[in-house]
């Protein structure tokens, strides 16, 4: 029931780029991968998503994407037209059925199939209407569940919250966060057809009411208290608000390793605590944060796209440049069911539960190791993408800039685990 998405647009961006960052909290042992799928022909091909099969489109776009081991679709990404895309379970009063897309479907799908945040936004409606949401989004959990979408690019974002073939949608100015609760009330300025009139044979809203409250007629409170979003949803605004004309891809990765007060370091809750879950989320048997990304998206088109990504809980970890222009190592696709010591989740996974045995010590002692990391891999990143504009063999200084990276985060993730065991 987790998961944060947030977007910062110019001008609230220090460099003048929008960016994109989403934590993706599932459940704690569901290994993620980090995968890159080259562009595809498909010309009306038959297209098996997680649950549902369905026409494929002429081409698709490039994207990298963070799948869960056992998914076909995605909990976040980024195509090569720099549309980044990240989904939230929401709690609804429709029923859903065994058969439809489910949210990483429609993550990958609108990634694949879009060239703008607008695109996106029209592809995965138009999805959604045709095909309707279903089927378990867990592996060992019947538990189909709503959506809700953060959609990004250079220049434009979109929030779109759905309910079963139902959605309604708000275009994002400046700042923008969500959590898992519906929050779009009247001032959506797109929907599906029918978003007030089904509202209103379901009881849900009066005949009199004018345009639907969508969160007011949608939402379903009385399942799941408000609460397990609420707080989460108050910090991440709060935190993009403190930062507003100043917010870099290091404040994002910041607010992705946030729990209130403890800051970078998590401190347990009592279950009972308005705070228990926080945007780095540790909530045991339920979710934990299990991945995260920060997309840095440039309006030029010559400019390089930089992103960082993070497996595992971000705040006994770190985040590794990943440019999805260049071959990602293959390593970051290495996730599987069971423990794999070859797999970077697992390896990360290991510390996140040595960690865990004296959080207060060994959380500061991670920290410190992994902030010097990302503060020098930074700065090499700058280096490496002004000597990679200037060469011919651009994707190839990238990709070895991504695997020495990654190379150096792992070694000292060995080392840790040593040091802690």
């Amino acid at each position: 029931m987790g998961c944060d998405t947030f977007v910062a647009l110019p001008p609230a961006t220090r460099n003048g780029v929008t960016l994109f960052a989403k934590n993706s909290d599932r459940p704690p042992r569901e290994a993620q991968r980090i995968v890159q799928v080259a562009r595809r022909h498909g010309a009306g091909a038959p297209l098996r998503c997680q649950y549902v099969t369905i026409p494929d489109v002429p081409v698709t776009a490039a994207v990298v994407g963070s799948q869960p081991h056992w998914l076909w679709g995605f909990e976040h990404g980024v195509n090569e037209h720099r549309v980044a895309i990240g989904n939230e379970t929401v709690f609804c009063k429709e029923v859903l059925g065994p058969v439809g897309l489910v949210g990483m479907d429609l993550v990958r799908l609108g990634l694949e199939r879009a060239r703008t945040a607008t695109g996106a936004l029209d592809v995965m409606t138009g999805l959604i209407e045709t095909h309707g949401q279903g089927g378990s989004g867990h592996a060992h959990v019947d538990w189909p569940y709503h959506n809700a979408f953060l959609i990004a690019d250079p220049t434009s974002a979109w929030i779109l919250e759905t309910s079963g073939r139902h959605w309604a949608a708000k275009p994002v100015e400046g700042t923008a966060n969500l959590s898992n609760g519906l929050a779009i009330g009247r001032e959506w300025t797109r929907a599906s057809a029918d978003v007030t009139s089904f509202a209103i044979a379901s009881g849900w809203w009066p005949g009199d009411g004018g345009r639907v409250d969508f969160a007011g007629a949608y939402n379903d409170d009385a399942s799941v208290p408000p609460n397990v979003a609420r707080e989460r949803r108050r910090r991440g605004a709060a935190l993009l608000a403190e930062s507003s004309g100043q917010v870099t891809a290091a404040t994002l990765r910041g607010v992705l390793r946030d729990h209130y007060d403890a800051g970078p370091v998590h401190r347990p809750r009592d279950v009972a605590d308005a705070r228990y879950l926080s945007i780095c989320m540790h909530g045991d048997p339920l979710d934990d944060t299990t991945a995260s990304m920060v997309m840095e998206l440039p309006r030029d088109a010559d400019a390089i796209v930089r992103g960082w990504v993070s497996l595992g809980t971000p705040c006994v970890g770190a985040f590794v440049p990943c440019y999805p222009e260049a071959p990602l190592p293959a390593r970051l696709a290495l996730a599987a069911a069971d423990p794999d010591p070859t797999s970077p989740w697992w390896r990360i996974h290991a510390l996140a539960t040595a960690v865990a045995r004296d959080r207060p010590r060994y959380g500061v002692l991670v920290r410190e190791r992994f902030d010097e990391l990302e503060h020098a891999l930074t700065a090499e990143a700058g280096v490496v993408e002004a000597a990679a504009l200037r060469s011919p063999e651009r994707a190839t200084i990238l990709a070895t800039f991504m695997s020495q990276s990654l190379d150096c985060y792992l070694e000292r993730v060995e080392g840790l685990i040593r040091d802690i065991s």
